[in-house]
């Protein structure tokens, strides 16, 4: 592809924004992925920006957007209206450069999030449901105070910085095929794209989405509107990308992929179990892609941007758990018994026999909906596979016992 021509951000932007950012940034590593490679089939490379000092990429382009301001901006201060990784990171950057920086979150953002960015020295404003709901009184103070507003995505800085990220991918895996890059407001999509396109013009660059946030798919294909919803995505989860950034991604994205939360959860999974790296919703929708669409990706060289890991230990928790009961490792079972003595220890040396750990039980024999002389067992029991737990079934029923899975965490 050769590059089209009045882009808002050239090549030369982001090798000169490389230049700004050494030694400023992480520049994280580009590792292979043997177990994710081995499931999809084709060979993976994961770019780790979850270790940048923030846990995002967005340490990059806030770091040169902040760096380029006069000093009567400086002097000012900035403000970003945020309730994840961007807040974060202009907080971080902001305070290392000496620039004031007041950071606009919604009432109902996660006290962990504001705690992180407050532990900047970032001064923090709660108001609305929402980050649109956010806008005016950013906007307000901004205006107010002389602030200069710090976009997230819809700014040439920006995506400049976020670049950087194609630059060091293809730097450190020249033989990739395609690039695979989460797209929330198309900062790092637009940058990546102009990079990699740049250097290697044959190259594919693929863009995800989450399912229920479809906004850069839409604004390029000119499709009404529906992004929203809850997502396990949050980092993606943007109804309006930049027009900078639909510029860039209409002439230079070769595809985008939609994948569900149900994938995104697969992939998180699959990167603690396999690559022991963790990562947010959005980090791991490049992972979902490949699990949902391997096809696409049968015998390609194949670079994922992981672009974040500021995920909440009680959702990674979760999740996980989610995970080894979707797989048939973590079982919840229900055995009919006649309430007698002795029966439980049988039970129980059923499972052992058949090689599964028992976790929990709960003997369900006081509910009036159970007959006076009847009982029930429920067994939390860590299996194998799917195949396993026929096998335990299978034991129970020979030993005369009636048995069924239950969903997890419900009666």
């Amino acid at each position: 592809m050769n590059m089209p021509p009045n882009l808002p951000v050239s090549y030369q932007d982001i090798v000169d924004a490389a230049r700004v950012l050494d030694g400023k940034i992480v520049a994280t590593p580009t590792i292979p992925a043997g177990g994710i490679s081995a499931d999809v089939g084709t060979e993976v490379a994961l770019k780790l920006e979850n270790l940048q000092r923030t846990g995002s990429f967005k340490d990059r382009g806030s770091y040169l957007r902040l760096s380029k301001l006069d000093a009567d901006q400086k002097a000012r201060g900035v403000i970003a209206m945020s309730a994840g990784n961007h807040a974060q990171g202009v907080a971080y950057n902001a305070r290392r450069l000496g620039i004031p920086a007041t950071i606009v979150m919604p009432e109902g953002t996660p006290f962990t999030k504001i705690e992180r960015t407050r532990s900047h020295g970032a001064k923090i404003v709660l108001t609305g449901e929402t980050l649109q709901e956010c806008k005016p009184e950013t906007e307000r103070l901004a205006a107010e105070q002389g602030l200069t507003l710090i976009h997230p995505y819809d700014d040439p800085v920006v995506v400049a910085g976020q670049g950087t990220v194609g630059l060091e991918m293809l730097t450190a895996e020249p033989d990739l095929d395609v690039i695979v890059v989460p797209i929330g407001g198309g900062g790092i999509g637009s940058g990546v794209a102009i990079a990699a396109k740049s250097i290697k013009p044959g190259i594919e660059v693929i863009g995800v989405e989450v399912e229920a946030y479809p906004s850069m798919y839409q604004a390029i294909h000119k499709l009404p509107p529906t992004s929203g919803g809850p997502t396990i995505a949050e980092g993606i989860a943007v109804k309006g990308p930049g027009a900078v950034n639909i510029e860039i991604c209409s002439a230079l994205l070769d595809d985008i992929l939609m994948v569900s939360e149900t994938e995104i959860e697969c992939a998180i999974q699959l990167l603690v179990e396999s690559q022991k790296v963790v990562a947010e919703g959005a980090g791991a929708a490049g992972i979902a892609a490949l699990l949902a669409h391997s096809e696409r990706f049968h015998g390609k060289r194949t670079g994922v941007v992981i672009c974040g890991g500021n995920i909440d230990s009680r959702i990674l928790s979760s999740i996980l758990l989610r995970g080894l009961s979707r797989d048939g490792r973590l079982v919840r079972l229900r055995v009919e018994i006649t309430d007698r003595p002795g029966v439980m220890a049988q039970i129980a040396f059923i499972l052992g026999e058949a090689g599964t750990n028992i976790v929990e039980v709960q003997h369900q024999r006081l509910f009036v909906d159970l007959p006076i002389k009847r009982a029930d067992l429920d067994f939390v029991i860590e299996t194998r596979n799917a195949d396993h737990v026929q096998e335990v079934l299978e034991a129970l029923t020979q030993a005369g016992f009636s048995a069924q899975i239950l969903p997890m965490g419900r009666g």
